[in-house]
């Protein structure tokens, strides 16, 4: 198994039953290597707050805050500009294999683990990738007129075939 591009792993039995706090900061080679992992033109600045409490049958449960200044390609412009991220998370480590079945999208994340370590390194990684925009816009862009003018002429033969007009489905012909 490769080492993900940030590793920071604590041993779960160093978390106290009343909890610990752990900061993740990155560096520069660290921030350009998930950069590239997800497809970003540059991660300024990224760092994690956890606060870890150690459960039992040896689950983890950690809140904590992502901050990070990440450079992403606007879709309208197509030009990269910085968006500042700021999030407040809270996800359960868990033993491998121990994963709940809850399909519940409001449910808490988990993070499977083995052995006796968590990676809080890749889990502020995963805390960055569900915060990104996947459509990221600048605040200044818009969209031209034409865009937003209704159906292009182009594509009007779909959209009649689409309302029920078009060939082969009761329309003229």
């Amino acid at each position: 198994m490769t080492r993900p591009e940030l590793y920071r792993p604590i041993r779960v039995s160093r978390i106290a039953a009343d909890g610990i706090e752990v900061v993740v900061e990155t560096s520069e080679a660290e921030r350009a290597a998930l950069a590239a992992r997800m497809g970003l033109p540059a991660i300024m600045a990224l760092a994690g707050r956890f606060d870890l409490v150690r459960e039992s049958s040896g689950i983890v449960a950690a809140t904590g805050r992502l901050t990070a200044v990440v450079v992403q390609t606007c879709v309208v412009s197509l030009e990269d500009f910085e968006q500042e991220i700021a999030e407040d998370f809270a996800v359960h480590f868990v033993p491998e294999g121990t994963e709940s079945d809850d399909p519940d999208p409001e449910s808490v994340d988990e993070i499977p683990y083995a052995g006796d370590s968590i990676d809080l390194g890749e889990a502020t990684a995963e805390q960055l990738a569900l915060s990104l925009d996947p459509y990221p816009r600048r605040p200044e862009a818009h969209l031209p007129d034409e865009a937003s003018a209704g159906v292009d002429p182009r594509l009007a033969g779909l959209a009649a075939w689409r309302d029920g007009r078009g060939p082969g489905r009761g329309g003229v012909q």
